[in-house]
């Protein structure tokens, strides 16, 4: 089991990479849509749209709402983002993970107010559309590569730390009824590690102290989006979003960190003008 996940990752890793860095905008815009694709495929099975034709027709609504959002921020009509309508759909999606995170901290007894299937197919809208055009957006930017490639350090590093001092110094549970596995030891450490990241980066690259103002919340909504979607799993009866990838689930279970920390990193980028240099 380890041999396959190692081996998937490194695929994974590569080809990520290959797509980051050797296609144009246009063709990571739409490399990336088909993972989010993917991703609402497997997000129909965890609200319980049991059917295959079910599945494919809320991906097909997730494209359509992908192509809307293409259109609102007139990337559609030339590669290049009306910033002032990015700023919009990413102030509303950083609201929805607001409203999702009393959720999550209220679990179970807030799935009265999501549980229903037509909740859930909402939430899904809000949690892909959004990772989409925030990664989308990003890669638009001057050295947009460098700065997904930043949005992944953070979530890495959120998950490495939390591990080993989870695993070292764990005592007290993050949030038991969703994810009984992480502590606020654990969390601490990954923010903390975070918080290096922020300052190597910050004065390696331009920004300083300000980039911590970037950065900590990335951190903080990474592991919001990895609850969120373990929450949904939760109340559904699944272990994971689907078998896809060989050793680690489903796509969803490799992205649900970025799913949250993209949108929230390429607001503060856009809000603050931080460019890497």
């Amino acid at each position: 089991m380890l041999k396959q996940r190692v081996i998937t990752a490194i695929g994974l890793a590569l080809l990520f990479l290959g797509v980051l860095f050797f296609l144009s905008i246009t063709g990571f815009a739409l490399a990336i849509a088909a993972v989010v694709l993917l991703a609402a495929w497997e997000w129909g099975n965890m609200v319980g749209l049991k059917a295959q034709w079910q599945r494919v027709a809320y991906a097909l609504g997730v494209a359509g709402a992908m192509a809307l959002a293409g259109g609102y921020t007139e990337f559609l009509a030339g590669d290049v983002l009306n910033e002032a309508s990015v700023r919009t759909v990413l102030l509303v999606a950083c609201t929805w993970w607001a409203v999702a995170l009393l959720w999550v901290q209220g679990y179970p007894s807030s799935s009265v107010l999501w549980a229903h299937p037509v909740v859930k197919i909402l939430m899904g809208f809000l949690v892909l559309v959004p990772t989409w055009l925030s990664l989308v957006f990003l890669r638009s930017e001057p050295s947009g590569e460098w700065l997904i490639l930043l949005v992944v350090l953070v979530v890495v590093c959120a998950d490495i730390g939390a591990y080993f001092s989870g695993k070292t110094f764990g005592k007290r549970k993050l949030a038991p009824e969703v994810s009984p596995g992480k502590s606020w030891e654990g969390f601490w450490g990954g923010f903390i590690c975070c918080l290096l990241l922020a300052l190597i980066v910050g004065f390696t690259f331009g920004g300083g102290w300000m980039l911590l103002a970037v950065i900590a919340p990335t951190a903080l909504a990474s592991v919001l989006g990895d609850l969120l979607e373990s929450m949904v799993k939760r109340q559904r009866g699944l272990k994971d979003s689907s078998q896809l990838l060989p050793g680690h689930g489903g796509i969803l279970d490799r992205v649900d960190s970025i799913t949250a920390a993209a949108p929230v990193f390429a607001l503060a980028v856009l809000l603050s003008g931080w460019q890497v240099q």
